[in-house]
């Protein structure tokens, strides 16, 4: 249940109709300054469990703290070991972060350290298992283990993604008085510029776990999952880089971890071994610069992109048809059908190319974009059936490979919540406001991505499937007799700024994007005649076209 991405927020605006371009933009950009990675100790919000009279005064550890041992020692929390029932609390600190644990002790007797075990879980029964009994592992961060708490003093430790700390005395025949356990979250300090709000506050709250979800994943680089996955995948980091221009504009996690993979990656091997996942490394570079304008970070990679491209080129044949090798992913719900793979594998070679020749042209290399808009024609030659995948399926629909209205009446808006994954939903949304069903997207949001809400997530995660929560209890409690546990029993980017409103079945909506010359304010409302009044702000330097 690690989490992964937000594929929310510029989906948002997209419904919204706000699409950004950088042709006429000065070269000048304001970039944002202030990315600096902070710390932040949190208090737990709740016990939500004891193992009962071995632990004392437990509600201590919910007073605010302030990281200081005294000795003063007074209405301190004690545990009394117990090799038969060894004592141990549970506690929720109200959100994912990512951070570790920070425990300060009283003057418990006899100074020779006091052994605990923690327990940190992205749900109550992760953090009540160890890793011996559960799927949840230490791989990538340590989640479970053992420590010696000093006398008189502040131990910090831990860096994983969790939300709930469990504390557990393993030594016998001592007592250990707590004075405080904090989290350390830790996180980038960067304003959230864009914005989005309207009339339905379910949407208001998923696009705001949508951008914390993106915010928890830029740490040095752009992770894949603040918990179990924390790598550089770079197809994941293509939704999460339109969420983090959504929200925060420009951010350096963003090309620090582009020019991190590209290093470790020689031509022509794939990025992370996955063919997709090099052609959504040159989608976000020139998604990037449509959104920046960094015409010197572009043209500094022009050497890589053009020899990726060769690669690619070389990897298609006569009729026009992809021939991949490596690993060939979309996302892994798709995995087992080839079929779909190939449709989606043959919509982003056309999405490539065609970014491919805008990257060209704007680096005044007419002739190599001359070559891949004819590459973009042979490869439209060559049509594959999507094999009943949505995911697939939305591709081929945006690269313009099939009619997006075709895609949606025939596949997308049929049982419409089936076949969506937390990675590829982005796309399937994308498509289906392409087909113009802006209702039918906002109702897959609401009830896919909310129904992560409603069991209990503050972030979204990496799999799920509407189907899991039919008989299952919330994160933040335990499983009720008969209940499934979803965590443990599931999981397998002058300005020109074009606005073009559509509301679906909401009444108004408003937010805010960022550019380089400022955030552009936006508030669109319904009038009785079924118009759509707008309110629109724009910075100097931005011009406005309405469509």
């Amino acid at each position: 249940m690690t989490k992964r991405i937000a594929v929310l927020c510029l989906t948002m605006l997209a419904l919204a109709g706000c699409q950004t371009n950088t042709t006429d933009l000065e070269k000048s950009q304001a970039k944002n300054e202030c990315s600096e990675i902070v710390r932040e100790y949190l208090s737990a919000g709740k016990i939500l469990w004891t193992s009962g009279e071995n632990v004392v005064n437990a509600i201590r550890l919910l007073k605010p703290g302030t990281g200081q041992a005294d000795l003063v020692g007074a209405n301190l929390c004690s545990m009394s070991g117990d090799a038969d029932n060894p004592p141990s609390v549970l506690l929720d600190f109200g959100q994912e972060l990512h951070g570790g644990i920070e425990i300060v002790t009283g003057m418990f007797e006899g100074r020779a350290p006091i052994s605990v075990q923690i327990t940190l879980g992205e749900s109550v029964t992760e953090a009540m298992s160890s890793v011996d009994a559960s799927s949840a592992t230490n791989d990538h961060a340590m989640r479970d283990f053992t420590l010696l708490l000093p006398w008189l003093g502040k131990t910090e430790i831990g860096n994983s993604g969790f939300r709930f700390a469990r504390i557990t005395m393993l030594d016998a025949n001592r007592t250990l008085l707590l004075k405080e356990i904090r989290a350390i979250s830790i996180y980038r300090d960067i304003p959230w510029v864009g914005s989005f709000t309207c009339n339905d506050e379910r949407l208001n709250e998923i696009w705001k776990v949508g951008a914390r979800t993106v915010h928890l994943n830029m740490q040095d680089y752009l992770w894949d999952g603040i918990k179990r996955d924390r790598l550089v995948w770079v197809g994941d980091m293509h939704p999460e880089k339109m969420t983090i221009l959504s929200v925060f504009g420009y951010n350096e996690v963003v090309p620090k971890s582009l020019d991190m993979i590209m290093e470790i990656t020689e031509l022509p091997e794939w990025m992370n071994g996955i063919s997709s996942y090099s052609m959504w490394w040159i989608l976000i570079h020139h998604q990037w610069y449509m959104n920046n304008g960094d015409l010197d970070y572009l043209s500094a990679n022009h050497d890589y992109i053009f020899k990726l491209l060769a690669v690619l080129r070389s990897k298609i044949n006569e009729d026009g048809k992809e021939e991949l090798d490596g690993d060939r992913f979309l996302d892994w719900p798709t995995s087992p059908n080839k079929g779909a793979i190939h449709a989606g594998l043959q919509s982003m070679m056309v999405l490539t190319f065609q970014a491919g020749a805008e990257i060209a042209s704007v680096l005044e290399k007419s002739e190599l974009a001359s070559d891949y808009n004819k590459t973009v024609e042979l490869l439209k030659r060559h049509i594959p059936d999507p094999n009943g995948n949505k995911s697939g399926a939305a591709l081929m629909a945006l690269s313009g490979l099939a009619d997006p209205v075709e895609i949606n009446d025939n596949l997308l808006a049929v049982d419409p919540l089936s076949g969506i994954s937390t990675f590829f939903g982005f796309y399937v949304l994308q498509a289906r406001a392409e087909a113009g069903d802006y209702k039918g997207a906002m109702d897959v949001i609401r009830n896919y991505w909310g129904a992560m809400l409603d069991l209990g997530a503050t972030t979204f995660w990496e799999d799920f499937d509407l189907d899991w929560a039919k008989n299952t209890g919330r994160i933040d409690a335990m499983p009720s007799e008969g209940q499934d546990d979803i965590h443990a029993d599931y999981g397998n980017y002058c300005y020109v700024v074009s606005i073009n409103p559509n509301l679906g079945d909401l009444e108004w909506a408003e937010g805010s994007y960022p550019t380089p010359m400022g955030p552009i304010k936006i508030r669109h409302e319904k009038q009785k005649d079924g118009s759509i009044k707008s309110d629109i702000e724009v910075p100097k330097g931005v011009r406005l076209v309405k469509i």
